[in-house]
This record gives structure tokens, sequence and C-alpha cells, in this order.
């Protein structure tokens, strides 16, 4: 791991958050980042719904109860919200199998921004995504795939004792062997 970016390998998916304002610029630059990621065709078929608390706390707090109790548990003091979304039809209308892959690569885009702003972000699968689509309107064509939440850093010391060993624990990932095969499966 030596030889990967301190961008990459620092990166977490922190819980602790303080309830600093981000400002908008911060997010414009999030959104920005992932803005240039990749994609199969360049179809750019990411697409994100925004809710700034300072911007328009109504909204935000419709976006916050579509997270699972869980979530709202840790995420009290969240500053923004970003639903990621996925266009799954192409131009033609018919249907594009990388939209999924294309916007989790725009989503780390904006992840990695966040870190190298000093941000803290963190991406939750647990929400109720029908409730934000009905919520907020979003046609039927977009693939509601994640929540992002983004803050500055807080006190891990304020979360609840068992997130708090989670936050303080090292991070874990798979051997090299157990994710990738070379010239044969796993």
């Amino acid at each position: 791991m030596s030889n990967v970016h301190p961008l990459i390998a620092d990166r977490r998916s922190p819980r602790a958050y303080s309830d600093a304002a981000v400002s908008h610029e911060q997010v414009m630059t999030l959104l920005e980042a992932a803005r240039w990621a990749p994609s199969a065709y360049n179809v750019q078929p990411w697409r994100f719904v925004v809710f700034e608390k300072s911007a328009d706390t109504a909204m935000f707090e419709r976006a916050f109860a579509t997270l699972v109790p869980f979530n709202q548990s840790w995420n009290w003091n969240a500053q923004v919200l970003i639903a990621v979304l996925a266009d799954t039809l192409t131009a033609k209308g018919t249907a594009n199998p990388t939209a999924s892959y294309d916007a989790g690569a725009a989503s780390m885009s904006l992840l990695l921004q966040a870190h190298a702003l000093g941000l803290a972000a963190h991406a939750m699968s647990g929400f109720d995504g029908e409730a934000l689509r009905a919520s907020f309107e979003i046609p039927e064509r977009y693939a509601v795939l994640s929540i992002i939440s983004v803050a500055h850093h807080g006190d891990v010391a304020s979360l609840p004792e068992g997130l708090a060993e989670r936050e303080r624990a090292p991070r874990e990932r798979l051997a090299i062997e157990k994710v990738a095969g070379f010239g044969r499966w796993i």
C-alpha cells in the first residue's frame, strides 16, 4: 500500500461530524470533481440532488427523513446530503448497462474531492429510495443509488460507544488475492 496515493489510502467514511457549515462553494467543488469522472461513451449518466442544510432546511429535513434510523442516528450534524442517481437510458432510449458503474465513478471523484478539501463524506445505501423518489419527483428512468452525507470532521467521542469504536478502528481491506485473479478466476 505504500505506493498508493495518500488521497486514496487515507480516505475514510467517517461518522463523527461537526455542526460547522459547509459552504456552497465547497459543495460546488465536490460536484465539479464528480463532473470530470470517466463514463462509457462519455454519456455522463450521473445526476445529483443536493440538499444543503444552510440553504433550505425544510428540503434537507425531507431528504434526511428518508435515511434509515441507524443512519439518522449519526448524521444529526450532516450539513449536506447528496442523492446519487444514474440515468438508466441512453439518448436513444435504450438501456444504459454502465449507468450505475459510471455514477459510482463520479461518486468516488466526489468523495476523494471531499477528502482533499478536509471534509468528511460518507456514502450510504441505508435510505428509502422510493420515498426519496416520491418526495422529490425523481423520474423512473433514474436509478436512486446512494446518499452521500457531507460535513466537517467532528469529535469521535460524540458518537455512541459502538460507533466510536468503529471510527477508531484501523481500516480493513480484503487482500489482493481475495479480489484479483491473474490469468484465472480468484
